[in-house]
């Protein structure tokens, strides 16, 4: 679906959609449960649903509810622990969370499993855990698509690179509890986006699981999951397009964020005031690389240079997100380069009308469309049908707030 959207201020209040980040975490959590949780959600997305899916084909029983989601957990042995149906297929659509959750949780409840994709999501690396499986003597095998994983996790050190990943950590960090001992977690290099390991530890709290330990180094007892009933919290990383709307002149407020969340993304409310101040500056993205899109888009209308580093993860995103990014400004008019882990944005009194490639990319599509609403002429974005990935209803909210667009 391709989008040609005129210029029109946009106004009015927009509540954000639910963490897909804590979806995937609270419903891991329930299914590893012993007994049935309610998790409340107001929207779902692909990503979100794509984990439910594969936590079915685990065994467990998930459906929608009015309210969220009803977690039936997977099936226990007579020893009361989750015992998963070997060898299930899990498709984990085009979420890099579900599959780098999910991959060693498999190991620990079913022995292995065989995971498969859509656009890029498996070309995505995994080497951190293929080296730890190569250590382990844990048999893997990625052909056309499909990783199919063997073996069994046991109790020890598990060391890996902090730098390529944080969801290579939560996924260990559902699976290790489960183990028959203790385990730690240490990771070789700077954990990068730490805040998402911060909330996986929430989420684990609230299932009754105890995680030890800071930064780089966690010890991980043996423990229960416990049941337990809870709500997804508003999304910050959506809110970002909202807040870069806002950046632009419209008169968008978002409501329903909490400001005190572990969600590292809420830093977006701090670095849109640190925006408004002319000349050139430097972000570090490495804790919060989801927001690029959006404060990019900012950068590109305030007076001055602006550099995002330590920015090589998002070259393997949905998009080489660096790279759409800057194809994405450029095309409005606005000077941006790229390195191999850096952005640099120019910034410009008025964009100008053109063609953006979504480039299959949710992000790049909700930052273009927030970007079209200060052109200077219509902005057609390709591939507009992206957003169902995270934030299905967004092009309805954008209409609601007055947002102008004809599908093509």
């Amino acid at each position: 679906m391709n989008v040609t959207i005129t210029p029109a201020r946009l106004e009015g209040t927009v509540k954000a959609p639910a963490s897909k980040s804590e979806a995937h975490r609270l419903l891991i959590c329930a299914a590893l449960s012993p007994e049935t949780c309610d998790i409340d959600c107001d929207t779902t997305s692909q990503d979100i649903d794509a984990t439910a899916e594969c936590l079915r084909a685990l065994g467990a029983q998930v459906t929608r509810t009015r309210l969220g989601f009803r977690v039936v957990p997977i099936p226990r042995d007579e020893t009361g622990s989750p015992r998963a149906r070997r060898g299930a297929l899990l498709d984990c659509g085009e979420s890099g969370s579900t599959l780098r959750f999910l991959i060693p949780i498999a190991l620990a409840v079913a022995g292995g499993g065989v995971f498969t994709g859509r656009g890029r999501l498996m070309e995505r690396p995994q080497k951190p855990y293929f080296d730890l499986f190569d250590e382990k003597g844990i048999s893997y095998e990625q052909t056309a698509g499909v990783l199919t994983v063997r073996g069994t996790l046991t109790p020890g050190e598990y060391r890996l690179a902090g730098n390529v990943s944080s969801q290579f950590f939560t996924g260990l960090l559902f699976a290790l509890p489960l183990l028959s001992g203790g385990s730690t977690l240490v990771s070789t290099t700077r954990l990068e986006s730490r805040d998402y390991v911060a909330m996986t530890r929430d989420a684990l709290a609230r299932a009754g699981v105890r995680v030890d330990g800071e930064a780089e180094r966690f010890a991980v007892p043996p423990s229960a999951y416990r049941p337990f009933d809870a709500a997804v919290e508003a999304d910050w990383s959506q809110a970002g397009f909202w807040y870069a709307a806002h950046f632009l002149g419209n008169g968008v407020e978002v409501c329903g964020l909490n400001e005190a969340s572990a969600q590292g993304d809420r830093v977006v409310a701090a670095l849109y005031e640190r925006f408004k101040a002319a000349g050139e500056q430097s972000v570090d993205v490495s804790d919060c690389p989801d927001l690029l899109p959006p404060l990019a888009v900012m950068a590109a209308r305030r007076e001055g240079t602006m550099h995002f580093v330590n920015a090589a993860r998002l070259r393997m995103k949905e998009s080489d997100r660096l790279t759409t990014t800057a194809a994405l400004l450029r095309a409005l008019g606005v000077p941006a380069e790229t390195t191999a882990d850096s952005l640099t944005v120019r910034g410009v009194p008025s964009f100008s009308g053109g063609t953006v490639d979504g480039a299959n990319d949710h992000r790049i599509v909700m930052a273009a469309a927030a970007a079209a609403t200060a052109a200077a002429a219509p902005v057609t974005v390709t591939g507009a049908e992206a957003v169902r990935k995270s934030y299905p209803s967004f092009w309805e909210e954008y209409k609601r707030l007055g947002g102008s667009f004809d599908v093509l």
